[in-house]
This record gives structure tokens, sequence and C-alpha cells, in this order.
């Protein structure tokens, strides 16, 4: 798969002593895609197997009646299936995604494996997460950023809870360097939890240890033309303080991304993008029980009870 950024080697980054293994730099080129397994900018090819660190249990909150947890370093996966009646969202697909998946561009609606193209709105949820949301103003200015369906960026329903957002701050003052992550408070509380561990080598003491909340309408929030990656189905995105994407509101959807500025802090951008890429929580393969065929003894047994008590009707 092509990894935006930066080809990731077949080391992950390596944990507790910061920067990713294997970095090679930021790409200056302004290519374009969206689907979940193409680059916008990738100048090769990566992994973004479940190694690098292990794998833990992440508690969901939101519409997760069906499942409560999702795992940081899983590889996600199982059947895909369509949400019951009476399930926020239903008739659409959830399920399915992998983590070598997880992958999209600069590009808001982008990382939905198989599915190219601009915007959010009908889609399914490859990976059970609901995609981010950037506010009324965004989706004012350009029709495939409004992603209002899935409420405004304090949605508890959200499945990991509502949107929160981090700052990393590169410890290096030439050049200083702010990255954002915007995602749901599971994802994000876990993902600074796998940065801290992987990235401390580059990260300035001023970064978040703690998510903080979210407004997409806020002007002070990261905004969609500071976007340089995002990943899961659009459920996560990785910001540049000071970019500024010229294609996210041009109507020409083929547009080249404006490049990365080049004073920026590399390691710290190439071990933060790794560290996403195969931390970043995934719901586990197993059926839901919620949506489990029942075994064909089950089904005797069944049948047997429902003729059992029609009798004394």
């Amino acid at each position: 798969m092509y990894v935006p950024l930066f080809s990731l080697s077949r080391s992950p980054p390596e944990r507790r002593k910061g920067g990713g293994a294997g970095g090679h730099g930021a790409s200056s080129g302004g290519g374009k895609g969206s689907g979940g397994s193409k680059g916008s900018s990738g100048s090769g090819k990566g992994s973004s197997s479940t190694g690098g660190g292990k794998t833990s249990s992440v508690s969901l909150s939101g519409a997760t009646s069906y499942f409560n947890s999702a795992s940081a370093y899983g590889y996600g996966g199982g059947k895909s299936i369509t949400i019951p009646s009476g399930q926020p969202f239903e008739g659409r697909s959830a399920g399915g995604g992998t983590r070598d998946q997880v992958f999209g561009t600069k590009t808001y609606g982008s990382g939905y494996p198989g599915i190219d193209g601009r915007g959010v709105s009908g889609r399914g949820f490859p990976f059970w997460f609901w995609p981010l949301i950037w506010g009324s103003n965004a989706g004012a200015a350009q029709t495939y950023l409004n992603g209002s369906e899935y409420g405004d960026s304090f949605n508890t329903t959200r499945v990991g809870g509502a949107l929160m957002e981090a700052t990393f701050i590169s410890n290096n003052s030439n050049p200083n360097t702010t990255f954002y992550l915007v995602s749901d408070n599971a994802t994000v509380t876990s993902l600074i939890s796998s940065i801290s561990s992987n990235c401390s080598t580059y990260l300035s003491t001023s970064s978040s240890t703690s998510p903080m909340s979210f407004n997409g309408s806020s002007p002070s929030s990261p905004r969609p033309e500071q976007a340089i990656q995002y990943y899961r189905a659009s459920s996560v995105v990785l910001a540049l303080d000071g970019y500024n994407n010229s294609a996210t509101y041009s109507d020409n959807s083929s547009i080249p991304d404006s490049p990365l500025p080049s004073n920026i802090d590399v390691k710290l951008l190439d071990c933060l993008n790794q560290t996403v890429g195969l931390a970043t929580p995934l719901v586990d393969g197993a059926l839901p029980t919620l949506f489990a065929a029942p075994s064909i003894p089950g089904l005797v047994l069944l049948a047997l009870l429902i003729h059992w008590i029609s009798s004394f009707a």
C-alpha cells in the first residue's frame, strides 16, 4: 500500500525511545488520491502491520451496544454487516476494515477501503468509527466538508465519544513545529499514550498529556485546510499548524494538494504518522454478539420452545 508522507519501514517505531524506525522525510509533492490504499504524496510503499506495540484494549462509549472496546495496535477485520433497524444509521454497512487499510490521504473522505471521492455523506463505517466533522463554516464553504448527519463535535453518541483534539509540539526550536490530532475521545486518549511512548525524543513538554474538547466551529480549532493525513475512514486526522492546502476549498476535486512546508520537524512528523497508522484503535474482527447468527442446534431448540408455548395458546 502507498503510505502518504513517508515510506514506512518494516520496522515499527521503537517504543519509549521516540523516533519511528526508518522514516525518510516528508514528500514535497502534491499528488492526489482518496482511496484507503492510495497516498496523496507518498514516496514509496510501506506496511502498517500490527507490529510496533503491544495490543491493548481501549474502552468505547457512544453507539456501541454491540461491542464495548477496540484494540490499540489491533488488526481489526471480521465480516462487514448491515446495521439493523433501530440502531443509528440503520441499513448502512459496518465493520471489516483492517490495519493495512487505515491510511487515507490529505482529502476529507479518504481512508475508506475501495472508495474514492471527497466527502463522507451517506457512507458506511468500515472501521465502525464515525467520520470526524469540521463544523458548519467548513460545510458552508464546500459541500463535501458537511458532516452534519453525524451530529456536531460534542455528540456523545459518536463511537468512542465526542470529538477531542491533542497538540504535539516539536522540541526542536529550529524549526518549531506544531501538529494537531483530532478524533473521538477514546481514540485521542489512546493515541496520546502511544505517541508519548514512541515519540518522546521529539516532543516538547508542552505537548498534550490528555485530550481537549474539539469545537469544529471555533476559529482557534484545527481546520480542514490544515489536514495533512486522514486515517481510518476519515475518523482520525493529523493536521499541521500553518499549513494551508489550497485543494481543500477548491471546486476542482482533481487539483493537487499543496506541498508541505520544508521547514518542519520531519522526524516528529514521521514518528506521528507511523504511530497513528500502527496504533489507532480498531474494533476486533469477531462478529458482535448482536449480529452473530444462531447455531443450528440453537435454532432447533428455539423452534421446539415456540411449538411448546403455542400448544398452550
